[in-house]
């Protein structure tokens, strides 16, 4: 860590690993940025980017499976009736979660948004959505999607009655006890100065990022969406994940997700090598490294972020930085993972456990 934070990979980052819930290691290195001060530490704020989806939107869904309001089947024309969908109609929840809709994976939706104000952002986003092609066959090919986990929030708006940044806060992070997860929505008066690490200088926004989603979709819908928006800290990810492993243990260590959904959730679907909400270990070459079964679960964001998940040794492994410091350009992480997995798997001696 030390050493990837001397051949910039990211300017700061924390490193956690936790067994059976209970954390056993711990440690935060470099800096927020460039400037004097900015020491990162536990309890550093990291814009999470695409753990948005596992960790907001995917619990959101379990809720919801929960309620009876939708199923892994469930499409979107009985979903969200009267729209046109057109061939999209068929796509199913499944489909969305596990980026085999069959939609692309990204479009700046956010340079059409801007034109508008930001009390008509939602209903143009959702136009657009609703034109959107589809590229592939619904459940033919796994594209990863951004585009379809922002059809996933607009899901779970029409079926709660809220926005899923309220949902999720009122339904999964307070019942948890969970402050360290939240959005930061631009029109609310949320403390920003708290201790945020920086994302990138901005070429369109002209400044810094710093307590404002990285996204620019997200930010373009005001700091929220299923694709991305959420923020937090290793040790808030860390509550969630371990609520995540109880699916066997529910009944003696109670969560608020039922373990057959919890089940559903955690199990790789029609070999894709993904699990609704979840990636998992790729044959060859995974940024999990080399110990992570491959009933493992986890996943990566944009910013610099990741987490992987062992069922069997109940062990969780966190990983936050902000390496698009100060530009996007610096990709040198993708090969840093595995090997700072693995280093930190040989330390705990997981192979004992």
């Amino acid at each position: 860590m030390r050493d990837a934070v001397a051949e910039h990979v990211f300017p700061g980052a924390v490193l956690r690993a936790s067994i059976n819930g209970q954390c056993v290691y711990e440690e935060a290195f470099g800096a927020m940025d460039d400037s004097k001060g900015s020491v990162v530490k536990p309890t550093t704020v990291f814009d999470l980017a695409s753990l948005t989806k596992p960790l907001a939107t995917a619990p959101a869904m379990m809720l919801l499976m929960q309620e009876g309001k939708l199923d892994l089947a469930s499409d979107l024309s009985s979903l969200i009736p009267g729209c046109a969908w057109g061939e999209k109609g068929m796509v199913t929840v499944g489909q969305l979660l596990c980026h085999t809709s069959g939609l692309g994976d990204y479009q700046p939706y956010y340079r059409i948004l801007m034109e508008y104000s930001p009390d008509e952002r939602k209903m143009k986003l959702k136009e657009l959505l609703i034109k959107e092609p589809l590229i592939d066959p619904p459940g033919s090919f796994v594209r990863y999607s951004d585009i379809g986990y922002m059809i996933l929030a607009w899901v779970v708006e029409y079926l709660a009655g809220m926005p899923l940044s309220v949902f999720v806060e009122k339904k999964v992070f307070a019942p948890l006890g969970i402050d360290d997860l939240f959005y930061i929505r631009m029109d609310e008066s949320r403390d920003r100065k708290r201790d945020i690490a920086p994302t990138e200088h901005c070429p369109w926004r002209k400044k810094l990022i710093r307590g404002e989603v990285h996204d620019d979709n997200a930010w373009a819908m005001g700091g929220e969406g299923g694709h991305a928006g959420l923020f937090g800290t290793a040790a808030g990810i860390d509550s969630l994940l371990w609520q995540y492993l109880k699916k066997d243990r529910a009944e003696t260590n109670p969560t608020i997700f039922d373990p057959k959904v919890l089940g559903l959730f955690l199990k790789e679907w029609n070999h894709t090598r993904r699990t609704p909400g979840f990636d998992m270990p790729s044959h060859e070459g995974s940024s999990s490294g080399r110990y992570f079964p491959r009933n493992s679960v986890g996943h990566l964001g944009f910013t610099g972020t990741s987490f992987w998940m062992d069922p069997e040794k109940n062990l969780t492994m966190i990983l936050l930085s902000n390496r698009v410091y100060p530009s996007r350009e610096n990709v040198r992480i993708k090969s840093f993972r595995p090997l700072v997995h693995d280093a930190l798997m040989e330390h705990l001696d997981v192979s004992r456990l």
